[in-house]
């Protein structure tokens, strides 16, 4: 079932998304080579919990028997694409970092993701974050009252396919409000003028997600992390945005 949320609603989707992007702000200022991917973790949490919201990815399930997830952020390392665990791993010059983070404040849920490098950045790593970050804006000004969900994937897949990027299949954005995930689900890519019409009072994470690779996946021992298939790095980035009757709103930004 596809909810659509009152001004009001939003407006509480807005303040849970400023602290995500505190969260995300903080990690990246502290992300150095020589730091441990775990003390991110725990400096996300304190902005968190300082700001009087909770977690929104700790204890998550996935499904049935799927282990719960046991941290803050999503931390995903060179080719680790998406939902990498926080470990004890130290960061090293070059690595290219993928940071997921959520919150919950007062029942509302907000989602949002950066991808960084730590020290000195390869070029081509630069440029795959570049094209990451613009498929993202490309997805989100398609995300309009009148637009269709297709048009959203075929904005966020015109860039990353036309620039020769891989896209990690059967990942996408999703629906979200007093929970992480509602529906509809928000292919990153699919045709321009399919899918269920777009109205104000929706609100989606997009989240495009590009590798200098193939499509290919694979699932860590974790149950988590994900992994390309062929190695290659990768790219995430996602804003929670709101379709409204003046035009998309981006409810994480700072």
């Amino acid at each position: 079932m596809v909810e659509l949320k009152s001004r009001t609603g939003i407006a509480r989707m807005r303040a849970a998304g400023r602290i995500v992007a505190r969260a995300l702000d903080e990690v990246r200022a502290h992300a150095a080579p020589g730091v441990r991917v775990r003390d991110l973790d725990g400096i996300a949490a304190k902005v968190i919990a300082d700001a009087g919201a909770d977690p929104l990815f700790l204890g998550h399930r996935s499904g049935p028997g799927h282990p719960p997830f046991p941290a803050t952020i999503c931390a995903s390392v060179n080719d680790a694409v998406v939902h990498g665990v926080p470990t004890g791993r130290h960061l090293a010059d070059g690595d290219v970092v993928s940071i997921d983070c959520g919150a919950r404040l007062h029942g509302w849920c907000a989602d949002a993701a950066i991808t960084f490098t730590v020290g000195t950045p390869d070029p081509a790593d630069e440029a795959l974050i570049d094209a990451t970050r613009r498929a993202l804006e490309a997805g989100i000004a398609a995300a309009r009252a009148g637009a269709r969900l297709g048009d959203i994937g075929h904005a966020i897949a015109g860039v990353a396919r036309g620039e020769g990027y891989g896209m990690t299949a059967d990942h996408g954005g999703h629906g979200i409000g007093r929970i992480m995930h509602e529906a509809p689900h928000v292919a990153n890519e699919g045709p321009a003028g399919r899918g269920m019409p777009l109205r104000a009072g929706l609100v989606l994470a997009v989240e495009p997600i590009l590798t200098r690779g193939g499509d290919g996946y694979l699932l860590a021992g974790d149950g988590w992390t994900v992994h390309t298939a062929d190695g290659s790095r990768a790219a995430h980035i996602e804003h929670t945005v709101a379709i409204t009757e003046e035009g998309p709103r981006v409810l994480t930004a700072l």
